[in-house]
C-alpha cells in the first residue's frame, strides 16, 4: 500500500527528475543547430543528416509505451535508473562518433534510454506527489523545464557548436547522468504496481511499437520519397494495419499494454491531442526557422543562440504563469490560448523577409510564440495525468510522451514538405529567380502551414479538452491479483 505521509526528500527529487527530463527534451532539439558542422566533419551527405535527428525520434516514439509500462512493472526507480545509464553511455558514444553511421546507431541507442527515462521520471512525480494543488504544482515545474528545455536548445547549442565543438552538445550529458544516477538511490523511493498482473503484453508491444515505428519512418522520409510514393503509402497501410492489430490484441488481453476503457476519459484524449499538435509546431516551426536565419540571413550557430534568448524566456513565463491560471479556469481555456499564442507567432513570422532583420522579421513572432509554448505544454502536461491512478501512471506519461513525439516527427516533416515544394514551384515559375528569394517564400509558406497546425491544435482543446473530469482508469475496477 502507498504511504499517505509526504515523503519529504520529494522537492529534491523533482529536481532530479526534471534535471533528467530537461536534459531529454534539449537533446532531442540542440542536435539541429549543429548539423552543418556535424555534416562537414563527419562527411554525411545531404540525404542521410537526417537521420541524426530521426535515429533519435524513431526509438523514442516507438518505445515509450513499453517503458511506461516497464516502470510500473518492475518498479520505478529501477527502471529510471537503466534509463539513464542508457542515455548517459550513449551520449558519450554519439560524442565519440568517427563515421556517420557510429553517431546514427548512437542517436538511436540515446532515444532508447530517453524513452525508457522520461515516462517513468513522470509516473514517479505521480506517485511521489498526491492529487491536488502539490501534484499539479510539481507537474506545472515539470512543464516548464520541458517547455525551456525544448526552446533553450538554441541559446545552448549556439556556442557549444561554435566554441569547443558539435560533440559537446551530447558531453554535457555525461555529468547530468552520473549526478543524477548517483542521486536516485538516495532520493527516489521505489514503487510499482500491485493491482494488476504482472504481465508486458509482448504482442501489444510488438504491434504498437511496430506502428509508431512505421509512421515516423514514413513521415521522416516523406519529403525525400514523396507523400505519393510507394514506400510512403506501404509504410503508412502497415503502420494503419498494425495499429488495428494492436486495438484487437488489447481488446482480449487479460492485463493490457494499454486499456481500452483508459481512453474513455475525453479529458485524456483531448490532452494528447493537444499534445501532439504541440510537437508538430513547436518543433516545425524553429526548424524552419533556424533554416531562414542561417540560409538567407547569414546567421551563425552562436548569432542565432543568441538572438533567441526571447524564446525560452516567454515560454519560462508562460509555464510558470500557465501552471497557476490553470488551477483557476481549468485545462481548456489556458491550452487554447497557449495554441493561439502561438499560431500568432507562426502567421507573424510569414512576414519574413530575404533582406530581413532580426527586430523587423523574427523578434515579434518568438515574443508572442513563446509565451504559448509555456501554457500549451503545462496544460498539456497536467491535463494528460489528472486523476490516473497511480498504477497506470507510467502509462498515462508514456502516451503523452509519445503523442509529443509523433507530433514533433509529423510537424518538421510538413513543414519541410511544404517549403521545398514552394520553392521549387517558385523556381519554375520564375526561371532567373534569385535562390534566396525562392527560399524564403518556401520558409513563408512554411510558418503559415505551422500557424495552421496551432490553429488546428487550439480547436483540438476547444472540442475535446474539458474542464476537469476523472480519467477512465479512475471508474475502472481493477483486478487484484497477488504481487509476485
Amino acid at each position: 500500500m502507498q504511504e499517505t505521509v509526504p515523503d519529504p526528500r520529494r522537492w529534491l527529487a523533482l529536481a532530479l527528475l526534471c534535471g533528467a527530463f530537461f536534459t531529454v527534451i534539449l537533446d532531442a532539439a540542440i542536435v539541429t543547430v549543429a548539423l552543418p558542422s556535424i555534416q562537414d566533419d563527419l562527411g554525411f551527405s545531404s540525404e542521410s543528416l537526417q537521420w541524426v535527428v530521426s535515429a533519435y525520434a524513431l526509438t523514442f516514439a516507438g518505445l515509450l509505451l513499453l517503458g511506461g509500462r516497464a516502470a510500473d512493472l518492475l518498479g520505478r526507480r529501477r527502471v529510471f535508473m537503466v534509463g539513464l545509464v542508457v542515455f548517459t553511455g550513449a551520449s558519450l558514444l554519439c560524442g565519440l562518433s568517427w563515421s556517420p553511421g557510429a553517431l546514427i546507431g548512437a542517436r538511436a541507442l540515446q532515444g532508447v534510454g530517453a524513452a525508457i527515462m522520461t515516462p517513468t521520471a513522470l509516473s514517479i512525480i505521480m506517485t511521489t506527489f498526491e492529487d491536488g494543488p502539490e501534484r499539479n504544482k510539481a507537474l506545472g515545474i515539470w512543464g516548464s523545464l520541458g517547455g525551456v528545455g525544448a526552446t533553450a536548445a538554441w541559446l545552448i547549442g549556439g556556442p557549444l557548436v561554435d566554441g569547443p565543438g558539435w560533440q559537446w552538445i551530447f558531453f554535457i550529458n555525461i555529468p547530468v547522468g552520473v549526478i543524477a544516477l548517483a542521486l536516485s538511490p538516495i532520493l527516489l523511493r521505489e514503487s510499482k504496481s500491485n493491482v494488476v498482473t504482472r504481465s508486458y503484453d509482448p504482442a501489444g508491444a510488438l504491434t504498437i511499437t511496430g506502428a509508431l515505428g512505421l509512421l515516423v519512418y514514413a513521415v521522416v522520409e516523406a519529403p525525400a520519397k514523396g507523400w505519393g510514393s510507394a514506400q510512403t503509402i506501404a509504410m503508412l497501410a502497415g503502420s494503419a494495419v498494425l495499429l488495428v492489430a494492436f486495438f484487437l490484441i488489447e481488446s482480449r488481453q487479460r492485463a493490457p499494454l494499454v486499456p481500452l476503457g483508459f481512453l474513455r476519459s475525453q479529458t485524456l484524449v483531448g490532452a494528447n491531442s493537444v499534445m501532439l499538435f504541440f510537437g508538430a509546431v513547436v518543433y516545425g516551426m524553429p526548424f524552419i526557422l533556424t533554416l531562414y536565419t542561417q540560409q538567407v540571413l547569414g546567421y551563425s550557430a552562436l548569432r542565432f543562440g543568441l538572438t533567441s534568448i526571447v524564446f525560452p524566456i516567454g515560454a519560462a513565463v508562460g509555464s510558470i504563469s500557465g501552471q497557476a491560471i490553470v488551477l483557476k479556469v481549468g485545462f481548456r481555456p489556458v491550452a487554447t490560448v497557449g495554441m493561439l499564442l502561438m499560431a500568432g507567432g507562426a502567421l507573424l513570422l510569414t512576414q519574413v523577409s530575404v533582406n530581413g532583420t532580426y527586430f523587423g522579421d523574427i523578434f515579434f513572432g518568438l515574443l508572442v510564440f513563446g509565451p504559448g509554448v509555456g501554457f500549451a505544454f503545462v496544460t498539456a502536461s497536467i491535463a494528460a495525468l489528472h486523476g490516473v491512478a497511480d498504477h497506470e501512471a507510467g502509462l498515462a506519461s508514456g502516451l503523452s510522451n509519445t503523442s509529443f513525439q509523433i507530433g514533433a516527427a509529423l510537424g518538421v516533416a510538413i513543414v519541410s514538405t511544404v517549403s521545398v515544394t514552394r520553392t521549387t514551384d517558385f523556381l519554375t515559375a520564375n526561371a532567373h529567380a534569385d535562390r534566396l528569394d525562392a527560399l524564403t517564400h518556401g520558409f513563408q509558406a512554411a510558418f503559415l502551414a505551422s500557424g495552421v497546425l496551432a490553429g488546428l491544435g487550439a480547436l483540438a482543446a476547444v472540442t475535446l479538452l474539458g474542464r476537469r473530469e476523472p480519467a477512465a482508469s479512475e471508474q475502472l475496477e481493477p483486478v487484484a491479483v497477488a504481487a509476485e
